[in-house]
């Protein structure tokens, strides 16, 4: 009898210590590290994408059942738009949390949280297209969309198809003076050569300037009709205050980190009819299946009441995520950092129903997509295309009436 009982203890032992490392090997969760500026300038970007990706994986779990069976859980950490902040939190990250997969945030941070991503080789999208985050090597580091560099040659494109005149146009660039601003310096100015385009003056200035009137004054005397803003939505607020403070009157384009919820209430009028700005994605006048999705989302969780740029992006880099784990899950019957890269380097031509231009991504490649739209900004919120989707080295812009 001693012996019998002997052997069931042992393999009841056996039975809790099988399933101790099989959920070891196995975990519950999907875990995904999120390095977000929720607290410093600019930090109403940084909210709205926390919120969007949030509010996505929230919707995977509860209308999906999470992937594979497995919840994601985000960890968030707020890094103040600061770059040793965010290499913090993406050690711990790798070390600590052991997460499957990083968000990074700002182009700084993306770019220096790169090394120790490429160290534990995890896989990780950073919200800002910096171009410069792709420079060699790009190994686990990748961009939702088109880089900035994309945005300066369809700007400059679209400018030069609605420029009126036979001389070449005249544009100014107004940007941060940081890594951020200065990632459309370069690409403008060599892309404008060999466009014919005129870049007559780059002005940069901090994040926290709160006047650009001399910055402005200078634009105006340079003769720049066209003003290129690589620059966040209340610095955007600030320039069409000084603009108007000195009269000056050019046609005023951005990037499509221009607008957030903020934005439109800090900008009434002063937005007017002067903005126009390139957005890489779906908005509510296309009514696709994307556009439907987040409309679910705002609608059952409350989070914005109407379509914002800030909030779609975090929806966009949420459905990248998943759709990686999803695949990894199909292809690899694992969902870990290493089958997740693995996946991502597989998407051919992916369709996220129009939310965002179909994504590739290929072991030399981590860009995404290379297509743009010029859209103009209205005071109400609106957003209205001003051209067709196009790739602005291989095809031609059909301007919309």
């Amino acid at each position: 009898m001693y012996k019998i009982c002997q052997r069931i203890i042992l393999a009841a032992l056996v039975m809790v210590l099988y399933s101790c490392s099989t959920s070891d090997v196995k975990p519950k969760t999907i875990k995904v590290g999120a390095a977000i500026n929720l607290t410093g300038p600019a930090s109403t970007w940084g909210q709205f994408h926390a919120k969007g990706q949030q509010d996505y994986f929230r919707y995977v779990n509860e209308v999906k059942g999470g992937v594979g069976g497995k919840k994601i859980e985000m960890i968030l950490v707020d890094t103040g738009y600061k770059v040793p902040e965010a290499e913090a939190a993406v050690r711990k990250f790798a070390i600590k949390d052991k997460v499957d997969m990083i968000a990074t945030w700002g182009a700084g941070e993306g770019l220096a949280a790169k090394p120790i991503v490429q160290q534990y080789k995890i896989p990780t999208i950073n919200y800002s297209t910096s171009w410069e985050i792709l420079e060699p090597p790009i190994g686990y580091m990748y961009l939702p969309f088109g880089s900035y560099r994309m945005d300066s040659y369809a700007i400059l494109e679209y400018i030069r198809t609605i420029h009126k005149r036979k001389d070449a146009p005249k544009v100014g660039l107004l940007t941060y003076n940081n890594a951020y601003g200065r990632s459309i310096h370069k690409p403008c100015k060599e892309y404008a050569k060999k466009i014919n385009v005129n870049i007559v003056a780059t002005e940069e200035f901090p994040p926290k300037t709160v006047d650009l009137t001399t910055e402005l004054l200078r634009l105006q005397k340079s003769g720049a009709e066209y003003v290129v803003m690589q620059m966040l939505p209340a610095a955007i607020i600030t320039a069409f205050k000084s603009a108007d403070r000195i009269n000056y009157n050019p046609i005023f384009l951005g990037t499509w980190t221009s607008t957030d919820p903020d934005f439109f209430k800090l900008g009434k009028g002063l937005i007017r009819d002067r903005l126009r700005i390139q957005f890489p994605g779906g908005l509510p006048v296309d009514k696709s299946a994307g556009i439907k999705i987040m409309e679910e989302l705002w609608q059952r969780y409350k989070t914005v009441e109407k379509f914002d740029a800030s909030y779609w992006e975090g929806v966009v880099v949420g459905m990248i995520m998943e759709r990686a784990f999803t695949r990894a899950n199909e292809k690899y019957k694992e969902i870990n950092n290493e089958t997740i890269n693995k996946a991502l380097e597989s998407f051919n031509n992916e369709d996220f129903g129009g939310l965002v231009p179909n994504i590739t991504y290929t072991t030399n490649d981590h860009e995404g997509s290379f297509k743009a739209r010029i859209v103009k900004v209205g005071e109400d919120g609106s957003f209205t295309p001003l051209t067709n989707f196009y790739n602005p080295l291989k095809e031609k812009i059909t301007l919309k009436n």
